[in-house]
């Protein structure tokens, strides 16, 4: 932080508006911004500066498709009124900006923007259009998968890199709109060459060190997308079914067919999958078969009955079936109790062509109701067609229930998620390790979260963790995994041993290139090789932002190439802060966490402010998924961006705020104001012809403050500065907002009422007054030279104005740099933050005062607004009465006082317990002489 109090801005005579307004500010001055660099990034600087002058924000790359929402301008704003205070605190910021384009969301806007899908199997077309382009459907549905063109993989991600350059100009211009201090020199793209070569060289490293493995496991598997889908992207929801009371058989021993063991289930269709019934180890109705065997209605399979206490005693009938897999549960169960895989539900969601073995020869009952009734089908067309058969058999008691059920789903997906083996790529997250989980939760006490509550969510996702996190996608635009794989002499894959590339030649995409040793001919054939055809999920490439944003080198290829920047990157790694919102907390957070814990053995920043959620109407969390989001560009239009600003930063970190377009009209009144009364305040002193006095260093004036009102309201001043900076400090620039902006309206409202006459040197006849501060120009004017008093009224308000702009800076970007601009030439925004220091030799008077003062002009005022007469009327006589302190502020100020509220004859002060002013009595106008 700056301590330089002599610090003189570039002054210029000043220059005022005719009227000054707020409409097309955002226009002027994110031009001039950009032609002047205002936020560009001194790497010099950087790189000579000890580390604490730096702040190094990873700043969260927005998803490009679609278009930006009300919660993106709300949490954005918090950061940019942060990096801005940090700015002017005399700190070299490092403020990138990233776009996150790759993954399923471009993928699935593609297809409909497009009307394209992609297949792997197709030869790319070098000539290849679209059979549309800008023409999806209005509503945001999409286009159904039987009319969107197949093309080749190579074709679509030509499509996909097309559309998400489109929309991320979109963007920027919207972010320049809103007034965002980023450098936009510093951009990325998750799917650009240098953030591709930063994800392939950390995933290796991964591979290297044992941290990522391919396993085949029972996985979450989206059925409409064909992807595997990660823990951290579930969603449950609400999803209609019905409860089957289902008969298993337990031998009787005695000759009878056998007892039924009744359990309720949603999934009949499972049945065929089935691998135990589990009960809860202290259930007395169960114990006796704990050990024993069952077997399945309609299949005859043997499974065992055990005991589990994940069984839930008062569900249902208190056993479950567990089969591989209907749920997480039965993976678990399956797990830790060393259960079979019985998997019957393929990839397309169908149930497999083929008759299980476990369900005997072709000739068995189960095996033809397989193959007949269950084979290929659906999982709801095998649902039905189970309910069928257990109907016919006797094996279901009673008919189905409806109810509604808990499902997994994709959080991008319209369909449950199914259960699927499948082979997957991961990396350890402690959720199987309770080393790592213990090292991954140290961390988490390292990290200063901003509030600090939010630090328990990120506890508890950690401790509920199952699994270790899934990183692979079965999907086209993404950063593809690095690795082939060689082919043995019968053309079979070996997983176990991957080929890998060199750091030096990354980044490589194995579906077009071959392996070290291999030639491209040599693909697919037995002998050759293949390379692995996923891609990893976008959080695996999120998750090294800071790493891909601040030069981390990849392999050992110079700096300057493929983004490589040793010096900058040993200069702003760990960054400083990491913003973002609560609800990526368990995904980017967390992954950025892992990595950073895997590759450096350290945090990747040392504090994460996360900012709450925007709540529509109903209290529900805004967002386009749910279709109730608002669309910023209206917002912009209709308030200004430091209407819309000030609504954002009025939102408190990791609270949620509610959408309130009157919270954004307030904002676009306090920007007028600005505008207004600094016009007012500087006009004071102006010429007939309307010259205006030169301008003053601060340094300069704050010597000329003199009066009490005036070093009172300056030591009112001093306190806003220290309590706005120690806001700022601790991430809270809600607090800092509204200390300034209570301070200002009552510098408003009560000082420049107070100290105008004053100002003006007590030249304006009574009668004459321009009214509210900030509604007119002044209008008197004295040839003769100005007063002390005058003079230090002047001063004062020419350094409250110059402070109050700095301190609104940070939201009101453009009210405030239009201000700044009539009288300095350089930029508001790299002024240095006001300090207590440079404003303490006139800081001495009692910040009470004008509080005190003010109160008795606004009962002089409230007597005329009582009495129906204008504020010009003249009062002939007036009482104050208060405690004896309270009477002598306002004797130090009555001149003051009287001027302000036109107090011609006496005005009493008379000690009191309570402060109030009575015995107003006011002048009465003359009466019309009549012709």
């Amino acid at each position: 932080m700056t301590d330089d109090v002599s610090f003189r801005p570039r002054l210029r005579p000043i220059t005022l508006p005719d009227r000054p307004s707020v409409d097309g500010l955002e226009q002027v001055w994110s031009q001039v911004w950009a032609d002047r660099g205002t936020y560009v990034f001194d790497r010099a600087a950087a790189l000579s500066a000890r580390r604490e002058q730096l702040f190094v924000i990873d700043t969260p790359p927005p998803t490009a498709s679609g278009s930006l929402h009300v919660g993106h301008v709300f949490s954005y704003t918090h950061t940019d009124a942060l990096a801005r205070y940090q700015r002017m605190a005399g700190r070299t910021v490092f403020y990138p900006m990233g776009w996150d384009d790759n993954g399923l969301p471009t993928e699935r806007r593609v297809q409909n923007y497009y009307g394209v899908r992609g297949d792997a199997s197709l030869p790319y077309d070098p000539g290849f259009e679209p059979p549309m382009r800008g023409s999806e459907d209005t509503s945001g549905k999409a286009v159904k998968a039987q009319d969107q063109q197949p093309v080749s993989r190579a074709n679509f991600i030509e499509l996909c890199d097309e559309l998400t350059v489109l929309d991320e100009e979109k963007f920027e211009g919207l972010w320049r709109k809103l007034g965002l201090s980023v450098d936009w020199s510093l951009t990325y793209r998750t799917i650009d060459d240098r953030s591709r070569a930063v994800s392939q060289q950390a995933f290796l490293r991964n591979l290297v060190r044992g941290e990522a493995y391919q396993q085949q496991a029972p996985g979450l598997w989206d059925v409409t997308f064909q992807t595997a889908v990660a823990q951290a992207e579930l969603e449950a929801r609400d999803y209609p079914g019905a409860y089957h009371r289902v008969a298993y058989h337990r031998p009787t021993g005695d000759g009878a067919a056998y007892v039924p063991v009744y359990v309720e289930t949603t999934r009949p269709e499972l049945i065929p999958a089935a691998v135990a019934l589990i009960a809860h180890p202290d259930d007395e109705r169960y114990a006796d078969l704990f050990g024993s065997a069952v077997t399945s209605p309609l299949f005859g399979v043997q499974i065992p009955v055990l005991a589990h206490p994940l069984a839930e005693m008062d569900k249902g009938a208190g056993i479950a079936m567990c089969c591989t897999f209907g749920d997480l549960t039965d993976v678990q169960w399956w797990r830790e109790l060393d259960l079979p895989n019985r998997s019957v539900i393929t990839r397309s969601g169908r149930m497999q062509h083929d008759i299980p073995d476990w369900l005997g020869d072709e000739d068995s009952a189960g095996a033809q109701l397989w193959a007949e009734q269950l084979a290929g089908k659906t999982t709801f067309s095998a649902r039905a067609a189970m309910v069928e058969a257990l109907r016919a058999s006797g094996d279901l008691d009673g008919e189905p229930v409806a109810t509604q059920r808990k499902a997994n789903f994709f959080e991008k997906g319209d369909k449950p998620l199914e259960i699927v083996s499948t082979r997957q790529w991961y990396i350890r997250n402690g959720g199987k390790d309770t080393e790592l989980r213990a090292a991954l939760l140290e961390r988490g006490t390292e990290l200063d979260f901003h509030p600090s509550f939010m630090r328990t969510r990120y506890e508890n996702w950690l401790g509920g963790l199952n699994g270790d996190c899934l990183i692979s996608r079965q999907r086209f635009f993404g950063v593809p995994i690095p690795v082939w794989y060689a082919l043995d002499d019968a053309g079979e894959p070996d997983l176990d041993m991957p080929l890998v590339p060199a750091e030096d030649t990354l980044p490589v995409d194995p579906s077009s290139q071959a392996p070290p040793g291999y030639v491209e001919d040599q693909r697919g054939r037995p002998g050759g090789f293949v390379g692995d055809p996923d891609v990893m999920d976008t959080w695996a490439t999120s998750s090294l932002s800071p790493q891909i944003a601040s030069g981390w080198p990849v392999g050992g290829r110079p700096d300057g190439e493929l983004g490589n920047d040793r010096e900058l990157f040993a200069a702003t790694y760990p960054m400083d802060l990491r913003p973002q919102g609560q609800d990526i907390i368990r995904t980017w957070l967390f992954a950025t966490v892992v990595r950073a814990h895997h590759e450096h053995g350290a945090l990747p920043w040392a504090h994460a402010a996360v900012s709450g959620w925007i709540l529509d109407p109903d209290r529900k969390k805004m967002s386009k998924s749910k279709g109730n989001a608002q669309t910023p560009e209206g917002m912009l239009d209709n308030h200004g961006s430091d209407g819309v600003r000030y609504w954002a930063a009025s939102g408190r970190l990791g609270v949620d705020a509610a959408f309130d377009e009157g919270q954004m009209k307030v904002g676009r009144r306090l920007a007028i104001k600005a505008l207004n009364a600094s016009k007012f305040a500087l006009s004071m002193g102006a010429a007939p012809d309307g010259t205006l006095p030169e301008p003053e260093p601060l340094d300069v004036l704050v010597t000329r403050i003199t009066e009490p009102l005036d070093r009172a309201m300056i030591a009112g001043l001093s306190q806003v500065v220290a309590t706005a900076t120690a806001a700022y400090e601790a991430f809270d620039h809600t607090k800092a907002l509204e200390v300034t902006e209570t301070a200002f309206w009552t510098f408003c409202d009560d000082y420049l009422e107070l100290v105008k006459e004053r100002a003006y040197g007590s030249t304006v006849p009574a009668g004459s007054t321009t009214g509210a501060a900030g509604d007119g120009a002044a209008t008197g004017w004295s040839a003769e030279p100005a007063s002390e008093s005058t003079r230090s009224a002047r001063a004062a308000l020419q350094v409250a104005l110059d402070v109050y702009m700095r301190l609104l800076a940070p939201v009101l970007v453009f009210a405030t740099e239009e201000v700044w601009s009539w009288w300095h030439t350089d930029s508001v925004h790299t002024q240095p933050w006001p300090t207590t220091e440079e404003l303490a030799p006139a800081a001495g008077g009692d910040p009470r005062m004008l509080a005190v003062v003010g109160r008795a002009l606004t009962g002089l005022r409230k007597a005329k607004s009582e009495a129906k007469v204008k504020m010009r009327t003249e009062i002939s006589a007036a009482t104050v009465a208060g405690p004896s302190e309270d009477l002598d502020l306002v004797q130090q100020a009555k001149a003051d006082l009287t001027a302000a509220g036109k107090v011609t004859g006496a005005l009493e002060l008379h000690p009191a317990q309570e402060f109030r002013v009575h015995d107003v009595a006011l002048v009465e106008p003359p009466v019309p002489v009549q012709a």
